[in-house]
């Protein structure tokens, strides 16, 4: 009896400790797996892909969708049928904002500018842009641009980072994050703001040069121009450089440690960021620094490049820095959301920008820059053909359209002086060689030597990319 007792009493102390094991066990997955899902425990991948066109990006973001219309995609029937109602045909049942939801007429509108065409490749340009007659032949226009974000916050983050919800990795610090950087000393993402003249635009926020769910060490870095372009990056008075120094290599040391107990990489991107804005001090400054550019680059800009925070300005500025090494410059202008008092403002956002832009390309190109850079000048979305509000012969304004819009891309293994895709009469629908966002992206992503659907990084259990589970290239663009 004492014998089976006994035995008794061990298999249900087996029982129990088979519990108490498997339970921590258990509880050890989950934890094992909510660690992934918070840092990146995911190998950093082997890049690029395959020989790459382009080494360098330079984005010229115009936020708050310029309209087609009156920039590039000429439609003439617009002033002929000025007025009149937009047919039913057209419009179909297409998905308007609550601004024009409500309106009852969609009158035609069309401002007097007037296109003509221009280089060898008899590019369609507006009286607007002058200043684009001169490098048209660089240029490839894509016509058919079309997202399914309607309203600029949703809009603005899809064709930054793949996704309209926010939180995932903007395209630059996927870029950051695959191929790394060509200077030690700078930034791989940076990011320049400026807005125009009128001072109107949509807000823009950190998320859309955020680093998401990659390492921290991969977000943008916003230039401003003040006198201190990054917050916070000089010594406070008194630190010397080597007692900065030595509170850095101190804070590393514990990092390092604290590394070692949680295995978190997060820690050690925080070291990497200390370690760049360490440097940078000496950098930024020397990078940063116009005053020995010659005259005729100031020609080349425009005069305004004289001016801190300008477009023109900041165009320059995003030469020098990826001459110094930077692999990706975004660059948002701010103002071109119009949905009253078009004819005007359209014409102070070109002052704005027309100059600067083809100044840009040419001096990249003079100095053999375009040939591995890549620059891509675009929106959001576009603008309906129609009237939002009242409609006079002077007057007019545009809401939000993101059936079809227009952008440019030049350099690095774009076909020159060409076009793609073909809109309707009026610009509304697309009706040759759709380009969606996600196939805007994938492109973006070959020209640099990645292939985007193997370039993906796991979190919380899926894999995730840029293109999410879509995006082709788009070869007519390829040279």
């Amino acid at each position: 009896m004492e014998n089976q007792y006994l035995k008794m009493m061990a298999n249900r102390l087996n029982r129990r400790i088979f519990l108490k094991d498997s339970l921590l066990g258990l509880g050890g997955l989950a934890l094992s797996s909510m660690n992934s899902g918070i840092s990146n425990v995911a190998p950093k991948p082997s890049l690029p892909h395959f020989n790459a066109k382009a080494k360098r990006i330079i984005y010229l973001f115009q936020s708050g969708a310029p309209s087609q219309m009156e920039l590039f995609d000429y439609k003439p029937q617009l002033k002929e049928r000025f007025g009149q109602e937009l047919p039913a045909s057209v419009r179909g049942n297409q998905r308007v904002t609550g601004m024009t939801s409500n309106q009852r007429s969609f009158p035609i509108a069309m401002g007097d500018f007037t296109f003509d065409q221009y280089g060898q490749s008899g590019a369609w340009l507006s009286n607007l842009l002058p200043h684009h007659r001169k490098i048209c032949d660089d240029l490839c226009f894509v016509k058919t641009m079309h997202t399914e974000a309607i309203n600029h916050d949703p809009a603005v983050t899809f064709i930054q980072t793949g996704s309209q919800q926010a939180g995932r990795p903007s395209i630059g610090s996927w870029i950051s994050y695959g191929l790394g950087t060509e200077n030690q000393n700078l930034p791989t993402f940076c990011v320049l703001l400026s807005r125009s003249k009128w001072g109107g635009g949509q807000p823009l926020y950190a998320k859309l040069w955020g680093n998401g769910f990659l390492p921290s060490s991969h977000q943008g870095v916003m230039f401003r121009s003040g006198l201190d372009p990054v917050l916070y990056l000089n010594d406070p008075q008194g630190l010397s450089r080597e007692t900065r120094r030595l509170m850095l290599d101190h804070l590393a040391a514990l990092h390092e440690s604290q590394y070692e107990h949680l295995q978190d990489p997060e820690l050690l991107s925080k070291v990497e960021q200390y370690e760049m804005a360490y440097r940078m001090q000496a950098s930024v400054p020397e990078t940063l620094s116009i005053e020995n550019e010659p005259e005729h680059i100031y020609k080349l800009y425009g005069e305004s490049a004289r001016k801190p925070g300008t477009y023109a300005r900041n165009c320059l500025l995003a030469r020098k820095l990826i001459e110094s090494g930077v692999r990706f410059v975004q660059l948002y202008h701010q103002g071109w959301d119009m949905h009253g008092n078009l004819p005007h403002l359209i014409r102070e956002l070109t002052e704005d920008t027309d100059q600067a832009s083809a100044g840009l390309i040419q001096d990249l190109k003079q100095r053999g820059l375009l040939e591995d850079t890549l620059v891509i000048w675009g929106g959001e979305f576009g603008r309906g053909c129609y009237s939002q509000g009242k409609l006079t012969p002077a007057n007019y304004g545009r809401d939000h359209h993101p059936r079809c819009f227009t952008i440019w891309m030049a350099g690095a293994g774009v076909k020159k002086g060409i076009t793609i895709g073909e809109t309707d009469d009026f610009s509304y629908n697309v009706v040759k060689d759709p380009v969606h966002v996600h196939d805007f992206q994938a492109t973006i992503m070959h020209l640099m030597g990645i292939d985007h659907e193997r370039f993906t990084h796991k979190y919380q259990g899926r894999r995730f990319r840029l293109t999410d589970v879509h995006g082709h290239i788009v070869k007519q663009i390829l040279a």
